[in-house]
């Protein structure tokens, strides 16, 4: 862990850039936009409009300028690069940061004089056209930064087979999640959850990737349990309409919440959380579970595995009979869920703070721009 007091400085300036976002990508920059600014870098932040609604980056001491780039390639994304182009040039920045493939690749066709930096924050799971373009995007990107980033192992190991001269790891953080704000009874209360009712948590965006499916598929199995737990799934997406048509009929105990800013209060209400990933990286909600001391089951995918450890019970990707035995094993089980609350705890103890990761930034910025000397606080 990081000592504040002894804080690395880079008095530069950098650009970070997102795409669309309404979850883990845009907390992590305005997590690192509030650690530079505090490291003595001026920071620009480069997104739509909407995130700058969301997340406030201009509130964690950046400089805000709007370059819309949706999450899907557009025609629109000719205007992105002009606009990127102007909010890169008035100032000039020293260091130019791309979060996410869209962004990146954005960045690359924008030309920056500075060094340009893109961290691959998630793989490209789609197939026909999409993701064929998404995979000519990774190749562009791989091909035209100074370094690549990958939040997790194999997404460095992605990025230099893409001929990425400069892949390195750098695991994002989950920003610390404040004190839950309500008690865990009124939390139960506001679902109707009695206290001997199990409740399952899971946050994350609706999006096929998540496959929150195979959740609702297996929660409808859990209907005949006595009590039978109830699932609530936070999240905003495109994949709404059909989660809720699958959960009517299915007649599944599972309840869409939506976009909700009370992570802290759901984990500290669960019985258990449940991330049903075809792929994640270092995903932030794993992360909360595991700092709250939630027991966890999650797919075996991606850096989920590294992150984890034996500090929660990993299953096969899209496998709903996996999920429900292990979910039913847990519930049943009083004294596996406490030795796996125990886990998470040590575990997420091992894991690089916020502050690591800014430090880390500041470490690679400073080498890519020598001119810039850094030095303690």
């Amino acid at each position: 862990m990081t000592d504040a007091s002894s804080a690395r400085r880079w008095p530069g300036s950098v650009a970070l850039v997102l795409a669309s976002s309404t979850g883990g990508v845009g907390q992590h920059v305005r997590s690192i936009a509030r650690g530079l600014t505090e490291a003595g870098a001026s920071v620009l932040v480069c997104g739509p409009a909407a995130t700058q609604d969301q997340f406030d980056f201009t509130g964690a001491g950046a400089r805000f300028a709007p370059v819309e780039i949706p999450a899907s390639p557009t025609p629109a994304d000719a205007r992105a690069v002009a606009a990127l182009r102007r909010a890169l040039a008035d100032p000039p920045v020293d260091v130019v940061h791309a979060h996410g493939l869209r962004a990146g690749l954005v960045a690359v066709l924008a030309r920056p004089a500075a060094p340009l930096v893109v961290t691959w924050h998630n793989a490209v799971l789609a197939g026909g056209l999409r993701g064929g373009l998404s995979r000519l995007a990774e190749r562009i990107v791989a091909r035209n930064v100074r370094v690549a980033l990958g939040a997790s192992a194999d997404l460095v190991d992605r990025a230099a087979a893409l001929g990425a001269a400069d892949a390195r790891l750098a695991p994002v953080a989950a920003p610390a999640l404040p004190a839950p704000r309500r008690r865990r009874a009124a939390v139960r209360a506001e679902f109707g959850v009695t206290a001997d009712r199990p409740l399952i948590v899971s946050v994350g965006r609706l999006h096929p990737q998540k496959r929150y499916d195979i959740l609702v598929d297996a929660a409808a199995r859990w209907r005949t349990r006595r009590p039978a737990p109830l699932v609530v799934i936070a999240g905003s997406g495109p994949a709404y309409l059909q989660l809720a048509a699958r959960i009517s009929a299915a007649r599944a105990p599972v309840t869409l919440l939506g976009h909700r800013t009370d992570v802290a209060d759901l984990l500290a209400a669960a019985d258990l959380a449940v991330v049903t990933s075809d792929w994640e990286a270092r995903q932030l909600f794993a992360q909360e579970a595991l700092g709250a001391g939630v027991p966890l089951v999650a797919t075996a995918v991606g850096g989920l595995p590294d992150l984890v450890g034996d500090a929660a019970v990993l299953v096969p990707a899209g496998d709903v009979d996996a999920v429900d035995a292990a979910v039913r094993d847990l519930l049943d089980d009083e004294a596996r869920r406490a030795d796996l609350a125990r886990r998470a705890a040590a575990r997420a103890a091992t894991w690089p703070t916020e502050a690591d990761t800014t430090g880390a930034l500041v470490d690679l910025y400073a080498e890519l721009t020598p001119e810039h000397s850094t030095g303690t606080r």
